[in-house]
C-alpha cells in the first residue's frame, strides 16, 4: 500500500507497529485458552458427593438432558438406566459410568454424555474454633489442603493457636492430626499440609495465654511464645513503670488439683500457660 508524500522510514515504522500488535494480540488469544483450560481442570477434578447438583446433557438427546441431585449413596436418577452411581469420581467418571449405562442397556449405540457441576453442596469441611470466620466451606477442586481452607475462613483469630487439628476418615478409618499451620511454610513441614476431603473437621484452638497486671505499661492478655521468659513477658507489656519493682514480682499458677500457687520467680524462668504474673509497687 503506497502513502504518497510519506517518508518510506515512518511507512516502515507504521507497519512494525501493526505487526507488533498482531504479534500481541496473537499472545493474549494463545494465554486465554490455557487459562480456560486450567480452570475448567480444576472443575472436572472435584470429587462429587451427596447434595451436589449435576447437569446431564447427552448430544442430539435432549429428552435425555436434565439436571440431578446425587443422594446419600452417591446415586442419580436418569432416565431408562434408573440409578447411576457417580460419587466419589470426577465429573469425566460420571460421564463415562452414564455413558456405559446408556450403552449397555441398548439404548444408545455411541452416547456422547456430557456432566457438569451446577452446585457443590455435598463436599464441605467443617471450620470451627478460633478463626476469623468459623463456617462449612466447600471443597470446589480435589486438591484444597489445610491451609487452603484456613485462608478461606479468613486466617487463625488474633488468639488462634498455631496447631490445628484435623480429624475425618481415610480409607474407612479414622484419623486425628495436629497440624502446625504456621510452619507449613517451611520445607519440613510442608507435608503436614494435607489434602481435604468432605466430612473434614479442622478445629482451631485458643493460643496458649499469660497475664500481665500491676505496675506494668501495658498490663493485659497476651500469647505464650514459646519458651518465653519472665523477663520477655514484662517487655511484652512494656516493661515495669516507675513505681513498678522487680523485687515483688510474683506469679500466680495454679496447679493440677486446680489450686493456685505463689511464686517468686527469676528473669529467665519460663512462663508457663495461664500464668498471672504480678508486679507490686515499690514502698521506696
Amino acid at each position: 500500500m503506497n502513502f504518497p508524500g510519506v517518508p518510506r522510514f515512518f511507512r516502515s515504522l507504521r507497519w512494525l507497529g501493526v505487526l507488533a500488535a498482531a504479534l500481541l494480540l496473537g499472545g493474549q488469544a494463545v494465554a486465554a485458552p490455557e487459562a480456560e483450560s486450567a480452570a475448567a481442570s480444576a472443575v472436572r477434578e472435584y470429587l462429587l458427593a451427596p447434595n451436589d447438583v449435576v447437569h446431564v446433557a447427552v448430544f442430539q438427546n435432549a429428552d435425555l438432558t436434565l439436571d440431578a441431585v446425587v443422594d446419600e449413596r452417591g446415586n442419580i436418577a436418569y432416565p431408562l438406566v434408573g440409578s447411576v452411581h457417580i460419587g466419589g469420581g470426577s465429573l469425566a467418571e460420571a460421564e463415562r459410568r452414564i455413558s456405559k449405562a446408556l450403552r449397555d442397556g441398548g439404548f444408545l449405540v455411541s452416547p456422547q454424555v456430557r456432566v457438569s457441576l451446577v452446585q457443590a453442596k455435598g463436599s464441605l469441611v467443617t471450620v470451627i474454633g478460633h478463626v476469623a470466620h468459623p463456617g462449612r466451606y466447600s471443597l470446589d477442586s480435589a486438591e484444597l489442603k489445610v491451609s487452603d481452607v484456613i485462608a478461606l475462613a479468613g486466617g487463625l483469630a488474633s488468639d488462634g493457636a498455631d496447631i490445628v487439628v484435623l480429624t475425618g476418615e481415610r480409607d474407612g478409618r479414622p484419623i486425628r492430626r495436629e497440624i502446625n499451620v504456621r510452619g507449613i511454610g517451611q520445607a519440613a513441614a510442608g507435608s503436614e499440609n494435607l489434602a481435604l476431603k468432605s466430612g473434614d473437621l479442622l478445629f482451631v484452638d485458643r493460643a496458649p495465654m499469660y497475664f500481665i497486671y500491676g505496675e506494668v505499661q501495658r498490663p493485659g492478655t497476651y500469647r505464650l511464645e514459646g519458651d518465653m521468659t519472665v523477663m520477655q513477658a514484662l517487655a511484652t507489656g512494656g516493661g515495669l513503670t516507675a513505681k513498678g519493682t522487680q523485687r515483688g514480682l510474683t506469679i500466680h499458677r495454679k496447679t493440677r488439683d486446680g489450686k493456685v500457687e505463689i511464686i517468686q520467680p527469676k528473669l529467665d524462668d519460663t512462663i508457663r500457660v495461664d500464668d498471672v504474673l504480678y508486679v507490686q509497687e515499690s514502698l521506696f
